[in-house]
Order: structure tokens, then C-alpha cells, then sequence
């Protein structure tokens, strides 16, 4: 599961049915056999996704990478025209996380090949879903995300995605609203069974102490639905 660790912290690869926020720190300090360490979740991934999660394991370390993730959403932000630069604005996002996914389906015209999609999405916590609505409102807030298609069997999809926001479902929800929902994810339209098609593959950071960059990648599984190309 550790896939890289030092003093300020800890780099995990999360497998699918462990929750991000007590599921994994709590397994983390089951392997150290520290019940009392201190775990600093600062970005999360759904139950029933895997992939790459970067934890904090000092109070120090957690704001630091906070702050790195608000400036890259503050750097999207700007690259994708939501917003304008302000002086204290990165040139460019230093917190990047990317994602594959299996979609339903092959490119057609309301999925390119390859492009950037917003959506206003509301999160309806009653029904523990998330809906895209047409207008901002109190409650919605936008989604944008790139992707790029790189195989289809013209059933199933494999897309590589980067995310410019960090809404609750968003690749999720993008897709399946443009009906191509993830491979496994029933919640949003998916006839097939099994975990969610959708994994964190690959981490972009500066180390919280160093100021080193680090990044780290996963290598497509090897199985179905993954095996498309």
C-alpha cells in the first residue's frame, strides 16, 4: 500500500473499498503500530475508488501541501479562464493529480476524442449524490476537468484525465452526464458490476520541507475492464 514514505510523509497507493478519511489513516497506523500517529488527509479519493494519495504525518507537512493545492486550483483556475491572475497566483499548478478511467462507450459528439468539460454541479447530501444543473445557485459550484480518450473497442473507453477542480464525484458525474458513466459505477448509470473503473495514477507535488518536486505514477491494471488498449 506504502508506496513512498520519509518524517513529513507518506505516499499510499488506496485500494478500492478503504474510505479516504478514517479507513486509510487508520490502516496506516495499524502498519506502523502507532495507534496515536498523526495522519493529515489532505486531499481525498471516494470508497470506491484506488489510486496515489499523498498523507501528511505532521501538522506542518499538511498545511504545507494544503497551500499547494489551493494555489493550483487558483493556477487551473486561471488557465481554463474561470479567473484572473493576481500576484500571488502560480504561473503554473505544482499539485497535479491525474486519473484513468473506463467509460462506457466511444467518442461521439458530446464526448471528442479529447477536450475540457464544466459542468455546475450540486451536491445533494440528503441523497448522497451529486447532480449537474444549469445555472449557478446557492449550493452549486463549477467543475472543470481535461481528458483525452487513448483507446476505445467502441464499447468500452480508457481516458486519461486531469482534474482542475476537486468537486465530491466530479469525473464521475461529468461523464455519466454525457452518458458515458464509469465502468462499475451504478450510482451514476453503469450496467456493469464491480469497483469503479477509476484510478489515481499519477501525483505531482513539492515535498512540504524540502521543496523538492516529487511525482509518482501507477501503471494500468493489467485485468478487465482495464485491458481495452
Amino acid at each position: 500500500m506504502i508506496v513512498y514514505e520519509d518524517a513529513a510523509l507518506a505516499v499510499v497507493n488506496k485500494p478500492a473499498g478503504l474510505s479516504s478519511e478514517t479507513g486509510l489513516p487508520d490502516a496506516l497506523r495499524a502498519l506502523w503500530g502507532k495507534p496515536d500517529a498523526y495522519v493529515g488527509v489532505v486531499h481525498r479519493l471516494d470508497i470506491g475508488v484506488s489510486g496515489l494519495m499523498v498523507l501528511a504525518k505532521t501538522p506542518n507537512a499538511a498545511a504545507a501541501l494544503t497551500r499547494q493545492i489551493t494555489e493550483s486550483q487558483d493556477a487551473y483556475a486561471v488557465l481554463d479562464g474561470r479567473a484572473e491572475p493576481t500576484k500571488h497566483t502560480p504561473a503554473a499548478p505544482v499539485f497535479v493529480k491525474q486519473y484513468r478511467a473506463v467509460l462506457a462507450g466511444a467518442p461521439d459528439e458530446s464526448l471528442p476524442e479529447a477536450g475540457t468539460l464544466r459542468d455546475y454541479l450540486f451536491k445533494d447530501s440528503r441523497k448522497g449524490r451529486v447532480f449537474p444543473v444549469s445555472r449557478p445557485r446557492k449550493g452549486v459550484r463549477e467543475a472543470v476537468l481535461e481528458y483525452r480518450i487513448t483507446a476505445t473497442n467502441g464499447v468500452l473507453s480508457l481516458a486519461d484525465i486531469t482534474l482542475h477542480t476537486g468537486r465530491t464525484h466530479q469525473i464521475r458525474v461529468q461523464f455519466a452526464s454525457r452518458k458515458h458513466p464509469l465502468w462499475g459505477d451504478g450510482k451514476y448509470g453503469s450496467r456493469f458490476k464491480g469497483n469503479i473503473a477509476l484510478q489515481s495514477a499519477r501525483l505531482q507535488f513539492l515535498h512540504p520541507e524540502t521543496g523538492q518536486q516529487m511525482e509518482f505514477r501507477l501503471e494500468k491494471p493489467n485485468e478487465e475492464p482495464w485491458n481495452i488498449g
